[in-house]
């Protein structure tokens, strides 16, 4: 069809754009890459310099808007890239701070929150957990990972561009956390259609080019699955460790077991399982009622060595709680839902070893 979007239309629109200084546009430049097309919605990358990377903003608008412009486009969305070249024996540090083998280390302990499947309510125990690491006087944040799906604006209560801080992105802060999700930066009802390498490039730069400020502990809401956003996020993050959320039933343990399996392979520390919709309790006649089985997170754990961190029970409550925006640690802190993720948080604390008060000195003098 003539009027059907393809690659050679987005190309001739964005051959329009000029970046900053250029003698040629962004496309006969080589700088647009990654150009994917899906019922309407048009996503791409712009390689950038790093050092024209203040001046880049201009730049994403005017070809996102160039596309928007053409027949059929019902949204664009542009990633800026920028490759830094190899350092120099005299270069100076890179902030935030580099861990192991080059790896990004925004906060003092980077833990990840992952499951083998989606659908197990991972999103909500790394948000709560987050709360309930905050609650012991921790300064903590949460990366919401999930490019495709991301939760966290929905979860908090909060969706607004985040303002810039020089170089970098500020981190929203919400129920005393900092926060980052690419859903501040696209609109809820978009899709977000890129490919691999504009993925991985979106969870390095929310990474490395986010102000977080001060961080004892970053939580990162992992995206469900084993794929290769994980195993990116596991080797380039300079991860402390590893909480694998599951439900009981055995469909979903058979996924839990690959999720754990790969942070086994790449070297990071399992700190536990946590069994989520673990039990019903009737609030008529008070029964329980083991909806999807009942251990076998716990039985896993058991078998592999790792610690059970606890079950969080299938509740109304904490469903709702999650839908408004006000989490339940945050908004029920005395409940007894709200205990379980206090219990799950102290089990991390211990295996991160930093949950322990200091032992008294006594002075001879």
């Amino acid at each position: 069809m003539a009027n059907e979007l393809n690659d050679i239309k987005i190309r001739d629109a964005l051959s329009k754009i000029m970046a900053s200084g250029a003698d040629t546009d962004i496309v006969t430049s080589g700088a647009v890459s990654g150009i994917v097309i899906k019922d309407g919605h048009v996503g791409f990358s712009i390689e950038i310099d790093p050092k024209d990377k203040d001046a880049a903003e201009p730049l994403k608008r005017a070809a996102e808007k160039a596309v928007l412009a053409l027949d059929g486009v019902l949204s664009a969305t542009a990633l800026l890239t920028a490759h830094q070249a190899a350092p120099t024996q005299q270069a100076a540090p890179q902030s935030p701070p580099q861990g192991d083998h080059g790896t990004l280390q925004p906060a003092t302990h980077v833990i990840a929150v992952a499951s083998g499947k989606g659908g197990v309510g991972k999103s909500t125990t790394a948000i709560n957990l987050a709360l309930a690491l905050a609650e012991t006087g921790k300064k903590v944040g949460i990366l919401d990972a999930d490019i495709y799906g991301p939760s966290l604006p929905r979860l908090i209560g909060e969706n607004r561009k985040p303002e810039s801080e020089g170089k970098k992105i500020k981190p929203i802060e919400v129920w005393g956390l900092q926060t980052m999700s690419i859903g501040y930066l696209v609109a809820e009802e978009t899709p977000t259609i890129w490919r691999g390498p504009m993925v991985m490039s979106a969870l390095e730069q929310m990474l490395r080019d986010v102000a977080w400020n001060g961080l004892d502990i970053l939580v990162i809401d992992m995206p469900p699955g084993t794929g290769d956003a994980q195993l990116s996020l596991s080797q380039r993050a300079s991860l402390a460790g590893a909480v694998i959320v599951s439900t009981p039933q055995d469909l979903a343990l058979i996924d839990a077991r690959k999720g754990l399996n790969m942070f086994k392979k790449v070297n990071v520390p399992l700190l536990g399982i946590v069994e989520n919709m673990s039990f019903f309790s009737c609030p008529d006649c008070g029964s329980r009622h083991n909806i999807f089985g009942h251990g076998g997170a716990a039985a896993e754990a058991k078998k592999l060595g790792v610690p059970f961190l606890g079950e969080v029970p299938l509740e109304m409550d904490i469903r709702e709680t999650s839908d408004s925006g006000k989490p339940i640690v945050a908004s029920a802190p005395d409940s007894p839902h709200a205990a379980h993720y206090r219990k799950i948080a102290a089990g991390v604390l211990n295996a991160l070893d930093i949950g322990k008060a200091a032992a008294p000195q006594i002075i001879f003098e």
